[in-house]
């Protein structure tokens, strides 16, 4: 009796593990702001010989960097956009302490840790913290085959009138179905997240992307006709759930995970 009830929990316990969701990844999405080649210089320098190999010797992949399109640039000023998943919030917490004994990270960064005042190799930077959407909880890397020049990445941010507002929001990405019909669509998101904690909130964010601009704009002229968005976008519990949208273009750097 013993045995057979010792091989009924194992079999109750593999099917919870095996029924149980993906676990929800965090994001943080950096934003360096520069005014010269020079800084910006720095920074490639940094992301692409210290930071990224340091936090890939950390087991962090899937890091993403971006540079703004030409025809953003003047728009939105100069940037470099960094995307980094992580598996929980003390991950994130502890990332500045792992750094900090990391003495190759530490070489090879020196130039941009050790920046003088007087020389500092950005204007200014902005970190922007979000959780996974359920329906996507983690990050994917698209199947592009481009050069990478001339790939889009599409970053939007959703703003909401209220928390209440902005999280309706969010079921329709989720059990409304639109994380379902973008991927039916080929839409090659990155990922879907929740702010956190930003400067534009309450808002989601989430990202796309494509081979070419024209593939973008052929992709949502064919999600603006979609039969399944037009009944989605009429319901009446979707109505007026977002205040604000802001677009940004960008394509990867050559040294990106994504």
């Amino acid at each position: 009796m013993k045995i057979l009830n010792w091989m009924f929990l194992v079999m109750v316990t593999a099917t919870i593990s095996l029924a149980a969701p993906p676990k929800r990844a965090y994001y943080e999405i950096k934003i360096y702001e520069f005014t010269s080649p020079d800084q910006e210089k720095l920074i490639d320098d940094y992301l692409k010989n210290a930071y990224i190999p340091a936090l890939h010797r950390a087991g962090i992949n899937k890091v993403g960097v971006f540079k703004p399109v030409e025809k953003d640039t003047a728009y939105y000023g100069k940037r470099i956009y960094v995307l980094t998943p992580f598996t929980s919030l003390d991950q994130f917490a502890s990332l500045h302490d792992v750094l900090q004994k990391d003495k190759q990270y530490l070489a090879a960064g020196k130039n941009y840790v050790d920046a003088p005042y007087s020389a500092p190799p950005f204007t200014r930077l902005q970190s922007i913290v979000l959780k996974a959407f359920s329906y996507m909880p983690q990050p994917e890397v698209p199947a592009l085959k481009g050069p990478r020049n001339e790939r889009i990445y599409e970053l939007r941010s959703y703003e909401g009138h209220t928390e209440k507002i902005y999280h309706n929001k969010v079921q329709m990405f989720n059990e409304g179905g639109e994380v379902t019909l973008f991927k039916r669509l080929g839409f090659n998101a990155v990922f879907y997240g929740e702010v956190l904690s930003g400067g534009r909130m309450p808002n989601l964010m989430y990202m796309t992307s494509f081979e070419n601009q024209a593939s973008r704009d052929e992709h949502w002229k064919a999600f603006s006709n979609d039969p399944e968005w037009k009944k989605l976008s009429s319901m009446q519990e979707y109505q007026n759930n977002v205040s604000k949208i802001n677009i940004y273009f960008m394509f990867p750097t050559e040294y990106s995970d994504i």
